[in-house]
């Protein structure tokens, strides 16, 4: 009896789970696509910021692994907030699921412009600055919103619709879980301010003053 009562609530996760990922693939496609709508000043603009950071790795002006971890361990908190705040609320719900398709356009947008202005060697830096990390943020943050989501419909099916569960229990669950994420953010932090600054001054060189797009 309980476990056909768990079932429909794992078919449910898995769904979630597809859809999230759907939602945040479409959206790096759509960010990568967006590169292709840039008007020439404006990938002008681009290059010189990214030739600009290329510089800055290797003359070893960024920030120490100490600033740079707490940075980015900040921005990711400050992400992850926002959607478990989002997840608290039914309105919210909506603008989780934008914030998985804006990641996803961002990390697309990233990528489409590295590899447009320097073809194969744009790919190779793109696996040096943007994968090493994302490995782990990425799928932290799909995780967060899809337990941010199911809280949502937790409050949406037990108390919108009549149904008076106990709202104690999934509401421990979620803070957990998102306190989880957070820990591994942590190490996405970690990797970006100690990891990949060092895969970077051994990419660099590879796509300095090299141009392919424009």
């Amino acid at each position: 009896m309980r476990s056909s009562a768990i079932q429909p609530t794992m078919r449910e996760q898995l769904n979630l789970y597809i859809f999230v990922s759907v939602l945040f693939v479409v959206g790096v496609v759509f960010g990568a696509l967006l590169v292709n709508a840039l008007t020439l000043d404006q990938q002008q603009d681009l290059a010189g910021d990214v030739q600009q950071f290329i510089g800055r790795i290797q003359d070893g002006t960024l920030l120490s692994g100490t600033e740079s971890f707490w940075d980015r361990a900040w921005f990711h908190a400050k992400w992850l907030l926002l959607v478990w705040v989002l997840g608290l609320t039914v309105v919210g719900m909506p603008l989780v699921l934008a914030l998985d398709f804006f990641k996803g356009v961002l990390l697309g947008f990233a990528v489409g412009t590295l590899v447009r202005q320097f073809a194969w060697k744009g790919l190779i830096f793109s696996l040096a600055s943007v994968a090493p990390a994302n490995l782990i943020a990425i799928p932290a943050f799909l995780i967060a919103s899809v337990s941010a989501v199911s809280f949502t419909l937790y409050i949406v099916k037990n108390r919108l619709l009549g149904r008076f569960g106990s709202l104690s229990q999934p509401l421990l669950r979620y803070v957990v879980q998102t306190a989880m994420m957070l820990v591994l953010l942590l190490g996405a932090a970690m990797i970006e301010s100690y990891l990949t600054p060092l895969l970077l001054q051994w990419a660099a060189p590879l796509v300095q003053g090299s141009s392919a797009g424009l």
